[in-house]
């Protein structure tokens, strides 16, 4: 019988102690059995998730008119650097709009997607051919031979980076690792002694209370100072849901935000189905801000992102009809950006805007 992603993650694991971090990495970006490597669909109906830039084409087409309009007003370099794009959808409704609103600037342009997966580069490549010429798809930032200059976007990247989980217990910090008992994944708390982590806690002065489970976001922090060597000058869009420290400290957050995603249900308990679901975090806006300050970042703004959509005219994408059909094209083109503005995911959703050798205001 053929084995499953999960048995051959446990085989894997097996007389190891990993960290939460490492199983994440395991579990999600291993080349043979990552959840994010396979070749599976897993955004969408048949995926697992759904992300925001996946409601049809808006948000794509909005966040276009925001790029055009920094690109013809303020001469921002007609660059776009999109990090891990997924399917290309959103890519493909920025090229598109961009195309129309801006024909010479887009002449101009490119839009770099940096994406890790080998299935997804695919994915891109197939959706944005109409485009080719204006695009470039690359693995790594070590392929970008030269600085960056221009826009910087990401949606929903950091909540699925590797994060350390800790645990405060009768005063002492424990960090939580996982091992492999009688064929099941089990989690075993010890005494930290992660360094890095304890410089994190120092430094963003984390003060949890008894009972607090907490995620340690050491990738995200990594990441950020390894952006900042590849650009020059840009804007840089963070788009995803997360939490500012004020709210992660709500005793309705006592126990961290680490999740899983499988087949569109919410699963509690990060240990199961490994290599079988996606895991997320909710992000910590705040570091986010810190330590892009301490790269040289110049932070701009955190918009929920129905204030973000509004601010950028996205009413101005409704389509005027008369056609009674509930599912027509432009009901459901309408209904969709309502969504966006009107429901739970607008509110859940924040875009983070900051700048590098930039002051550039993003609304006028």
């Amino acid at each position: 019988m053929k084995k499953g992603a999960n048995e051959k993650m446990l085989e894997k694991m097996r007389n190891k102690r990993l960290s939460y971090a490492q199983y994440m990495e395991l579990a999600l970006y291993d080349e043979q059995y990552g959840y994010y490597m396979r070749r599976k669909e897993k955004i969408g109906r048949e995926g697992d998730f759904i992300t925001t830039s996946n409601v049809g084409h808006i948000i794509g087409r909005v966040f276009a008119d925001v790029f055009v309009r920094l690109i013809e007003t303020y001469h921002v370099p007609p660059l776009i650097c999109e990090i891990g794009g997924g399917t290309g959808r959103f890519a493909y409704a920025v090229l598109e709009q961009w195309k129309r609103q801006s024909p010479k600037t887009f002449s101009q342009g490119q839009y770099i997607m940096i994406e890790a997966s080998p299935y997804h580069r695919e994915k891109q490549a197939e959706t944005l051919a109409p485009f080719i010429d204006y695009v470039r798809i690359i693995s790594s930032f070590a392929e970008l031979s030269d600085s960056f200059s221009g826009i910087v976007f990401s949606n929903e990247l950091f909540d699925a980076f590797p994060v350390h989980v800790i645990e405060k217990r009768e005063g002492h910090i424990y960090e939580c690792f996982i091992e492999v008992e009688n064929d099941q994944l089990v989690e075993k708390c010890v005494p930290l002694e992660n360094e890095q982590i304890a410089q994190y806690i120092v430094e963003r002065n984390i003060q949890l209370v008894d009972g607090q489970r907490f995620e340690i976001p050491l990738a995200m922090k990594k990441f950020i100072f390894q952006l900042d060597q590849v650009i020059d000058k840009a804007i840089i869009f963070t788009v995803d849901y997360g939490y500012t420290d004020e709210e992660w400290k709500h005793p309705a957050r006592k126990r961290g935000s680490l999740r899983g995603y499988y087949r569109h249900q919410l699963i509690d308990n990060a240990l199961r189905y490994p290599g079988e679901m996606d895991l997320t975090t909710h992000i910590q806006w705040d570091a986010l801000r810190f330590y892009g300050e301490q790269a040289g970042w110049t932070y701009t703004h955190l918009w929920r992102q129905d204030e973000f959509l509004l601010q950028a005219g996205i009413l101005n994408h409704l389509i005027a009809h008369h056609d009674p059909n509930p599912f027509s094209e432009q009901q459901r083109h309408n209904r969709a950006i309502r969504s966006l503005v009107m429901s739970d995911i607008g509110r859940a959703f924040h875009v983070m805007v900051q700048q590098k050798n930039m002051n550039i205001p993003i609304f006028t």
